[in-house]
């Protein structure tokens, strides 16, 4: 059993007075009742850690949506499990709550799975003071605890009657199933019937300070196929023979880094192979590759990825790619194809509006206003899916460090501040009417 956190009593001795003076009666008793059982919270935590729930691990994912479905019913929710078998993956965990008809509609986004599949050497889980050290702990089964004690919190004040919440509990976040399109078909339903989107994955904190985070980068692959005239190697760079594929395959991954960079831009090239032969293997993970010195290559393949922050820079970065992939040295041939993977979430003016009402809240908290994270700090995610529909915010889970790492901790006196701005952030949003947040 994990111990209550000295931090969460601090946080709860020290809230100052005067702070609250414009939380109302009912988000006081919020507060209170975020306060009354961290121990419950905790030990919650405990279990979905340790449970394996490695993305590949279906039953692995479908046991921590067995763990969570009854906690989200006890609250009033409908819960339903949606079968991945198309796509190779678990599935999701969907839950509804009806409020109030006509007041905002909330998308609440976290998932299931975790990057540890059961051959990892990392599964289980350790206290270490405020710190819980074990896999998937912060992300995102922290975040699910957050989300889960915030709605609790509702409850009990009496805030939750009334807030229209839709929760969905993606079972692949970290290696989403093919296609694409099909995996995350019941994400994008919800955000076309949704209002406003919040995502608990972890809260970023970067030198003491906590960040909000209105975007996230896009998450698409690319793989680059050269072709050349084989030969011995004598004859390279002859007019006959031409430069091999390998130089023609080069030149494309030079290029790209002298001229793609742009702000909130990232490439690279994670896999490269080329000879006599060379085949990609059918997970996309590794290349079979043969050759000798003294053979001019015939083909060469290069596998990598690209993160941008629009819609419309995917595209202009998209073209510029295929440009310089066009450009040939004498006698080759190379072409590009792309997959599509994560969009981005721009920082639209309606994102920075929902900012804007956290900070509101953390005035009222006590709490220092958190500024607009650079989207270079944090990868893709779920969120992405619904972000050209809807207005989002993202880092409403606990902060960590050494996520998607054997060194992944939670940081336990993190949960009292989420999870009072979770719930005072939805009891306020349940509030207003429905499409109220404008972009």
């Amino acid at each position: 059993m994990l111990r209550t956190s000295l931090a969460v009593l601090a946080f709860t001795a020290t809230m100052a007075a005067p702070a609250l003076a414009k939380v109302s009666p009912a988000e006081r008793r919020t507060i209170a009742a975020a306060d009354s059982d961290p121990e419950r919270d905790f030990a919650l935590l405990d279990r979905l850690v340790a449970q394996n729930s490695g993305t590949r691990n279906l039953e692995g994912v479908r046991k921590v949506g067995r763990m969570v479905a009854p906690e989200l019913e006890a609250l009033g929710f409908s819960t339903r499990w949606v079968p991945m078998d198309a796509v190779g993956r678990a599935g999701h965990l969907i839950a509804t709550h009806p409020g109030k008809p006509g007041t905002t509609r909330m998308l609440l986004i976290g998932h299931l799975d975790t990057v540890f599949e059961p051959g990892s050497p990392f599964q289980t889980a350790s206290r270490e003071g405020d710190r819980l050290h074990g896999p998937g702990a912060a992300d995102d089964k922290g975040g699910v605890v957050v989300m889960l004690a915030a709605l609790r919190a509702m409850k009990a004040a009496g805030t939750l009657a009334h807030a229209n919440i839709e929760v969905v509990l993606t079972g692949d976040e970290e290696a989403a199933g093919e296609p694409v399109s099909l995996a995350r078909a019941d994400l994008v339903a919800a955000g076309k019937r949704a209002d406003v989107a919040l995502d608990f994955e972890g809260l970023v904190v970067i030198d003491g300070q906590d960040y909000g985070s209105i975007a996230r980068r896009s998450a698409g692959d690319f793989t680059i196929t050269a072709s050349g005239s084989t030969a011995h190697s004598s004859g390279i760079f002859s007019p006959e023979v031409g430069s091999g594929a390998v130089y023609e395959l080069a030149r494309i991954i030079d290029s790209f880094r002298e001229e793609l960079p742009e702000p909130n831009l990232t490439f690279n090239i994670g896999l490269v192979a080329g000879g006599a032969t060379a085949r990609l293997s059918a997970d996309e993970a590794s290349i079979a590759a043969t050759g000798k010195t003294n053979i001019i290559p015939p083909v060469a393949i290069a596998k990598g990825d690209y993160r941008a922050l629009s819609p419309e820079q995917v595209e202009r970065v998209r073209a510029k790619m295929q440009a310089i992939v066009a450009r040939h040295l004498p006698r080759t041939d190379a072409r590009i194809t792309f997959k599509d993977g994560y969009p981005p979430m721009a920082p639209t003016a309606g994102n920075r509006a929902l900012l804007g009402r956290l900070n509101a809240i953390n005035a009222d908290l006590g709490l220092p206003a958190m500024p607009a994270l650079d989207p270079l700090k944090r990868g893709a995610g779920d969120i992405s899916f619904v972000a050209g529909e809807i207005d989002g915010l993202v880092g409403l889970g606990p902060s960590s460090t050494g996520d998607h790492t054997p060194e992944e901790r939670v940081d336990l006196s993190s949960f009292p501040r989420q999870i009072k701005r979770a719930a005072l952030l939805m009891t306020r949003l349940s509030r207003e009417p429905a499409k109220s947040v404008a972009r």
